[in-house]
C-alpha cells in the first residue's frame, strides 16, 4: 500500500532547502539581562495557533475600523474548546486570541468602555465573555494562554476600505473613551485582562511602535510586568530584547526569519491563508491557502532557528475552525508528525 505522505514529504524537503537558503537577517541586539525562566520555557513551545476573531470576521475585512454593524457578530456555534482541540491535535502548545483588534471592541465585558462584547447583542444577548471561554478552554487542555492586544494606529481610511462615516471621528483602533489619553486607557484595559482572568502566559502586543504612544512603551512594559511578572510580553516585529521578551517576525509582512544561528527566544507569526488575510475568508480556490508542505517546512525551519512558529488558523462565522482551513491544519500536523521519516538522501 502506498504511503499518502510520501509526496508531501518530498515537497516538504524541497521547501526546507529553499528556506534554509534564504537571506540572513541582521543580528538582533543582545539581551540587556540573562534570559528569564519564562523566556527559556517559551523556547520549548515550538508551535502555536494564532486566532484572529472579532467583528472583522463578519464584516469581511481584515482592518475593521470600529463603525461596522455590531449586529453582524453572531457566531451561533462558537466553541473555544474546538479551537483548542484542533490546535492540540496538530501538535500546537499555545494559542493567542485577538482580544482587541483594530475595531477597538474587546471580546470581554469591560468596565472602562461600552465598546466591548456587550455591543454584540445577537451573541448571547450581549452577555458573552469570549476571553473567559478561551482561557478556560486552553487551561483545561494544558495549553499556554496568549492574548493579543492592538495599540493605536491609522487603521481607518480609503486604503483600508473602512473610512469613518461622515461626521464620525477616526477611532485609531481604540474606543472613544481613550481619546486624549491612549496610554492611560490601555493601562486600564490591560489591567482588566491581567487581573480578572488568572495567569496569562503571553501578552502579544501589536503596533507597539506606533506614532501615538511609542515614547510610552517602556512605561507600558513596566506597567504590564507589575501586574503579571511571569507573563511574557511580545512586541510585534521587535528585534531587541530590551523592548520585547521575544524577538518577533511577522512573516507575511517581510518574509524574514531569525538568523540561522539564533539562540534567543523568538517567534515567527504566519497565516494559513494567502493574500495576507488573518481573519476568516471563504476559500474559493486552492491558492487561497498555503500548501501543507509550505507551512510545515516553515515550522521546521523556525524551530531549527530556536523560534516558535505561530500559525493563524481563523474561526469561521459560526465560531468554529472548519472547512478547508481545518483540513489544511490537519495536513500540516500530519506532516510535522512524519517529518522524522524524511530521508537525508531525498532531494
Amino acid at each position: 500500500m502506498k504511503n499518502p505522505l510520501v509526496l508531501p514529504l518530498l515537497v516538504l524537503s524541497s521547501c526546507l532547502a529553499s528556506l534554509a537558503a534564504s537571506d540572513t537577517p541582521p543580528e538582533p541586539a543582545p539581551p540587556a539581562a540573562p534570559l528569564s525562566v519564562q523566556q527559556r520555557d517559551f523556547m520549548t513551545w515550538r508551535f502555536g495557533m494564532f486566532v484572529h476573531f472579532n467583528l472583522a470576521t463578519f464584516a469581511g475585512i481584515d482592518w475593521a475600523g470600529g463603525y461596522e454593524d455590531p449586529g453582524l457578530f453572531n457566531p451561533s456555534r462558537l466553541d473555544c474548546g474546538q479551537w483548542a482541540d484542533a490546535a492540540k491535535a496538530a501538535g500546537m502548545t499555545y494559542l493567542v486570541l485577538t482580544v482587541k483588534h483594530t475595531e477597538g471592541i474587546a471580546l470581554y465585558p469591560s468596565a472602562v468602555t461600552t465598546r466591548d462584547i456587550t455591543m454584540f447583542r445577537n451573541f448571547r444577548g450581549g452577555k458573552g465573555d469570549i476571553l473567559r471561554e478561551f482561557v478556560n478552554a486552553c487551561r483545561s487542555r494544558g495549553l499556554h494562554v496568549g492574548v493579543y492586544y492592538c495599540f493605536p494606529g491609522d487603521y481607518s481610511d480609503e486604503a483600508h476600505k473602512n473610512t469613518p462615516p461622515p461626521g464620525k471621528p477616526n477611532l485609531h483602533g481604540l474606543p472613544p473613551e481613550a481619546a486624549g489619553d491612549y496610554a492611560g486607557f490601555m493601562k486600564r484595559q490591560l489591567s482588566e485582562i491581567l487581573t480578572n482572568y488568572g495567569p496569562i502566559d503571553l501578552l502579544w502586543v501589536d503596533q507597539y511602535g506606533n506614532k501615538y504612544t511609542r515614547e510610552k512603551w517602556p512605561e507600558m512594559l513596566a506597567f504590564i510586568r507589575s501586574l503579571q511578572p511571569r507573563c511574557l510580553v511580545l512586541a510585534n516585529n521587535a528585534h531587541d530584547l530590551r523592548e520585547s521578551d521575544v524577538l518577533s517576525y511577522e512573516y507575511p509582512w517581510k518574509s524574514d526569519l531569525p538568523r540561522a544561528d539564533n539562540k534567543l527566544p523568538a517567534e515567527v507569526c504566519d497565516t494559513i491563508q494567502t493574500g495576507g488575510y488573518w481573519f476568516w475568508h471563504e476559500v474559493r480556490q486552492p491558492s487561497d491557502l498555503q500548501t501543507a508542505a509550505e507551512v510545515a517546512a516553515r515550522a521546521v525551519e523556525c524551530n531549527k532557528r530556536n523560534a516558535n512558529y505561530l500559525l493563524d488558523v481563523p474561526p469561521d462565522r459560526d465560531g468554529l475552525i472548519s472547512g478547508p482551513q481545518l483540513a489544511r491544519l490537519r495536513e500540516v500536523g500530519a506532516l510535522l508528525r512524519a517529518k522524522e521519516t524524511i530521508s537525508p538522501s531525498m532531494p
